[in-house]
Protein backbone atom coordinates (compact mmCIF):
# COMPACT_ATOMS: atom_id res chain seq x y z
CA UNK A 1 0.00 0.00 0.00
CA UNK A 2 1.29 3.44 -0.92
CA UNK A 3 1.29 5.58 2.21
CA UNK A 4 2.76 8.74 0.64
CA UNK A 5 0.45 11.62 1.52
CA UNK A 6 0.16 15.31 0.78
CA UNK A 7 0.90 17.72 3.60
CA UNK A 8 -2.81 18.21 4.36
CA UNK A 9 -3.57 14.48 4.18
CA UNK A 10 -0.62 13.85 6.54
CA UNK A 11 -2.07 16.37 8.98
CA UNK A 12 -5.45 14.62 8.83
CA UNK A 13 -3.80 11.22 9.33
CA UNK A 14 -1.79 12.50 12.31
CA UNK A 15 -4.95 13.86 13.88
CA UNK A 16 -6.75 10.55 13.28
CA UNK A 17 -3.84 8.69 14.86
CA UNK A 18 -4.04 10.80 18.01
CA UNK A 19 -7.80 10.27 18.16
CA UNK A 20 -7.33 6.51 17.72
CA UNK A 21 -4.94 6.42 20.67
CA UNK A 22 -7.50 8.22 22.83
CA UNK A 23 -10.68 6.46 21.83
CA UNK A 24 -10.27 3.84 19.13
CA UNK A 25 -12.09 3.53 15.82
CA UNK A 26 -15.54 4.27 17.15
CA UNK A 27 -14.34 7.12 19.37
CA UNK A 28 -14.04 9.81 16.69
CA UNK A 29 -15.73 11.19 13.60
CA UNK A 30 -14.78 13.33 10.65
CA UNK A 31 -16.37 16.24 12.55
CA UNK A 32 -13.69 15.79 15.25
CA UNK A 33 -10.95 15.88 12.62
CA UNK A 34 -12.55 18.85 10.87
CA UNK A 35 -12.52 20.83 14.13
CA UNK A 36 -8.99 19.82 15.12
CA UNK A 37 -7.41 20.43 11.71
CA UNK A 38 -9.65 23.42 10.96
CA UNK A 39 -10.94 22.28 7.59
CA UNK A 40 -14.40 21.32 6.40
CA UNK A 41 -15.69 17.77 6.67
CA UNK A 42 -15.95 17.80 2.87
CA UNK A 43 -12.21 18.49 2.69
CA UNK A 44 -11.50 15.55 4.99
CA UNK A 45 -13.66 13.38 2.68
CA UNK A 46 -11.74 14.72 -0.32
CA UNK A 47 -8.49 13.30 1.10
CA UNK A 48 -10.04 10.17 2.62
CA UNK A 49 -13.44 9.27 1.12
CA UNK A 50 -14.21 6.92 4.01
CA UNK A 51 -13.23 6.53 7.62
CA UNK A 52 -12.15 2.95 6.85
CA UNK A 53 -9.72 4.24 4.22
CA UNK A 54 -8.36 6.87 6.61
CA UNK A 55 -7.81 4.43 9.46
CA UNK A 56 -6.35 1.77 7.15
CA UNK A 57 -3.87 4.37 5.91
CA UNK A 58 -3.01 5.40 9.47
CA UNK A 59 -2.46 1.79 10.53
CA UNK A 60 -0.41 1.00 7.39
CA UNK A 61 1.83 3.98 8.14
CA UNK A 62 2.06 2.91 11.78
CA UNK A 63 3.12 -0.57 10.66
CA UNK A 64 5.83 0.90 8.41
CA UNK A 65 7.15 2.98 11.33
CA UNK A 66 7.05 0.00 13.67
CA UNK A 67 8.88 -2.28 11.23
CA UNK A 68 11.53 0.40 10.65
CA UNK A 69 11.94 0.89 14.40
CA UNK A 70 12.24 -2.84 15.07
CA UNK A 71 14.74 -3.22 12.22
CA UNK A 72 16.78 -0.36 13.67
CA UNK A 73 16.74 -2.02 17.11
CA UNK A 74 17.95 -5.26 15.54
CA UNK A 75 20.84 -3.47 13.83
CA UNK A 76 21.82 -1.13 16.67
CA UNK A 77 21.35 -3.31 19.74
CA UNK A 78 23.16 -6.65 19.39
CA UNK A 79 22.26 -8.10 22.80
CA UNK A 80 18.77 -9.72 22.74
CA UNK A 81 17.92 -8.75 26.34
CA UNK A 82 19.01 -5.16 25.72
CA UNK A 83 16.88 -5.19 22.55
CA UNK A 84 13.78 -6.21 24.51
CA UNK A 85 14.61 -3.62 27.17
CA UNK A 86 14.91 -0.96 24.46
CA UNK A 87 11.56 -2.00 22.98
CA UNK A 88 9.75 -1.85 26.33
CA UNK A 89 11.73 1.27 27.25
CA UNK A 90 10.33 2.99 24.18
CA UNK A 91 6.79 2.38 25.41
CA UNK A 92 7.68 3.36 28.97
CA UNK A 93 8.99 6.69 27.63
CA UNK A 94 5.80 7.19 25.62
CA UNK A 95 3.75 6.60 28.75
CA UNK A 96 5.72 9.16 30.70
CA UNK A 97 5.74 11.92 28.13
CA UNK A 98 2.22 11.07 26.89
CA UNK A 99 3.47 11.18 23.29
CA UNK A 100 1.78 7.91 22.32
CA UNK A 101 0.57 6.23 25.44
CA UNK A 102 -1.09 3.31 23.69
CA UNK A 103 -0.39 1.19 20.63
CA UNK A 104 -3.11 2.03 18.12
CA UNK A 105 -3.16 -1.57 16.94
CA UNK A 106 -3.81 -2.78 20.48
CA UNK A 107 -6.63 -0.24 20.75
CA UNK A 108 -8.08 -1.36 17.42
CA UNK A 109 -7.66 -5.05 18.32
CA UNK A 110 -10.11 -4.49 21.17
CA UNK A 111 -12.65 -3.34 18.54
CA UNK A 112 -11.76 -5.90 15.87
CA UNK A 113 -15.28 -7.26 15.50
CA UNK A 114 -16.65 -3.79 14.76
CA UNK A 115 -13.99 -2.31 12.47
CA UNK A 116 -14.01 -2.72 8.68
CA UNK A 117 -12.18 -5.76 7.30
CA UNK A 118 -9.42 -3.73 5.65
CA UNK A 119 -8.60 -2.11 8.99
CA UNK A 120 -8.76 -5.45 10.81
CA UNK A 121 -6.37 -6.96 8.24
CA UNK A 122 -3.80 -4.20 8.87
CA UNK A 123 -4.15 -4.65 12.65
CA UNK A 124 -3.61 -8.40 12.36
CA UNK A 125 -0.63 -7.72 10.12
CA UNK A 126 0.92 -5.53 12.80
CA UNK A 127 0.52 -8.25 15.42
CA UNK A 128 2.04 -10.81 13.07
CA UNK A 129 4.98 -8.48 12.31
CA UNK A 130 5.60 -7.75 15.98
CA UNK A 131 5.27 -11.38 17.06
CA UNK A 132 7.66 -12.54 14.34
CA UNK A 133 10.25 -9.94 15.39
CA UNK A 134 9.93 -10.85 19.07
CA UNK A 135 10.13 -14.59 18.29
CA UNK A 136 13.38 -14.01 16.40
CA UNK A 137 14.82 -11.98 19.30
CA UNK A 138 13.76 -14.65 21.80
CA UNK A 139 15.13 -17.50 19.66
CA UNK A 140 18.42 -15.66 19.24
CA UNK A 141 18.63 -14.96 22.96
CA UNK A 142 17.88 -18.59 23.82
CA UNK A 143 20.54 -19.80 21.36
CA UNK A 144 23.07 -17.45 23.03
CA UNK A 145 22.08 -18.63 26.50
CA UNK A 146 20.66 -15.19 27.35
CA UNK A 147 17.03 -16.36 27.75
CA UNK A 148 15.30 -19.31 29.31
CA UNK A 149 12.20 -20.05 27.26
CA UNK A 150 9.41 -22.17 28.72
CA UNK A 151 7.71 -22.76 25.36
CA UNK A 152 8.41 -22.08 21.69
CA UNK A 153 9.78 -18.66 20.74
CA UNK A 154 6.48 -17.97 18.92
CA UNK A 155 4.39 -18.77 22.01
CA UNK A 156 6.71 -16.75 24.22
CA UNK A 157 6.47 -13.86 21.72
CA UNK A 158 2.66 -13.93 21.84
CA UNK A 159 2.83 -13.85 25.64
CA UNK A 160 5.29 -10.95 25.47
CA UNK A 161 2.96 -9.00 23.18
CA UNK A 162 0.01 -9.68 25.48
CA UNK A 163 1.99 -8.58 28.54
CA UNK A 164 3.24 -5.35 26.94
CA UNK A 165 -0.22 -4.40 25.68
CA UNK A 166 -1.78 -5.41 28.99
CA UNK A 167 0.77 -3.19 30.73
CA UNK A 168 -0.33 -0.29 28.52
CA UNK A 169 -3.92 -0.95 29.52
CA UNK A 170 -2.98 -1.14 33.20
CA UNK A 171 -1.09 2.15 33.03
CA UNK A 172 -4.12 3.77 31.41
CA UNK A 173 -6.56 2.24 33.91
CA UNK A 174 -4.50 3.28 36.94
CA UNK A 175 -3.61 6.66 35.46
CA UNK A 176 -0.02 5.83 36.34
CA UNK A 177 2.72 5.39 33.73
CA UNK A 178 4.79 3.47 36.31
CA UNK A 179 2.22 0.65 36.17
CA UNK A 180 3.58 -0.20 32.72
CA UNK A 181 7.07 -0.82 34.09
CA UNK A 182 5.68 -2.68 37.10
CA UNK A 183 4.00 -5.18 34.77
CA UNK A 184 6.79 -5.50 32.18
CA UNK A 185 9.89 -5.76 34.39
CA UNK A 186 9.00 -9.17 35.91
CA UNK A 187 8.57 -10.55 32.37
CA UNK A 188 12.06 -9.41 31.40
CA UNK A 189 13.49 -10.86 34.62
CA UNK A 190 11.72 -14.19 34.02
CA UNK A 191 13.16 -14.45 30.53
CA UNK A 192 16.73 -13.59 31.50
CA UNK A 193 18.89 -16.65 32.07
CA UNK A 194 20.41 -16.88 35.57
Amino acid sequence: MNTELSARASEIAACARALLVRGGYNGFSYADISTAVQISKASVHHHFPSKAELVRTVVARYREEARAGLDALSRQVPDPLARLQAYTGYWASCMHDDSSSFCICAMLASELSTVPREVADEVRGHFLDLTAWLASVLASGAAQGRFVLHSSPESEAMGFVATVHGAMLSARAYGDPEAFTAVVQPLLRRLAAP
